[in-house]
């Protein structure tokens, strides 16, 4: 069956985390093998629904809740986010991270999201998806943090310095 989606495609979708032979095909019966249907990723994900909405009156924002859309291919990506609760890939900690932060419905919608954006740049430019995995994730993810951490040390007048390991203070 892989075979056969590499040769329809021209790249094996499979790669990416969540995404099976039969999500594939669900997906690509949908939206099919021409990408430029789709000027942006924006435009996918819009079509889609998984992007959230922007409701807003007067500079105040009513709401930001995603557009309701009865579409396969956005239940296929939302079974695939799903499925990610226990996989050891970069998408599967971002679900976790997710899911902890914002509950189980928001973090598979922003996972599913994640997905289609991904999906969009293999599906169009035919480049092949290679998975950092979870220990890359998460150090980029620490990375962004401490310089967040840094910024704001800064603005209030502060230097941020970082605790040296425990192997280090035992050698010296």
């Amino acid at each position: 069956m892989r075979t056969h989606l590499y040769r329809v495609s021209g790249v094996d979708l499979t790669q990416i985390a969540g995404l099976g032979a039969l999500s594939v095909l669900v997906i690509l019966s949908e939206v099919g093998l021409d990408a430029s249907q789709f000027p942006t990723v924006k435009h996918f994900v819009s079509w889609l629904g998984l992007c959230p909405g922007s409701r807003i009156t007067g500079g105040k924002v009513k709401s930001s809740k995603t557009r309701r859309v009865v579409n396969r291919a956005a239940n296929a990506f939302r079974m695939a986010a799903q499925t990610l609760s226990r996989s050891q890939s970069a998408l599967g900690a971002f679900y976790r991270r997710m899911k902890a932060r914002l509950g189980g419905p928001k973090a598979i919608t922003a996972t599913a999201h994640k997905i289609a954006r991904i999906f969009y740049h293999i599906w169009s430019k035919g480049d092949a998806y290679v998975d950092p995995g979870v220990d890359a994730y998460e150090q980029k993810y620490r990375e962004r943090t401490f310089i967040q951490l840094q910024r704001k040390a800064q603005s209030l007048g502060f230097d941020l310095v970082p605790k040296p390991d425990i192997a280090e203070c035992v050698s010296q």
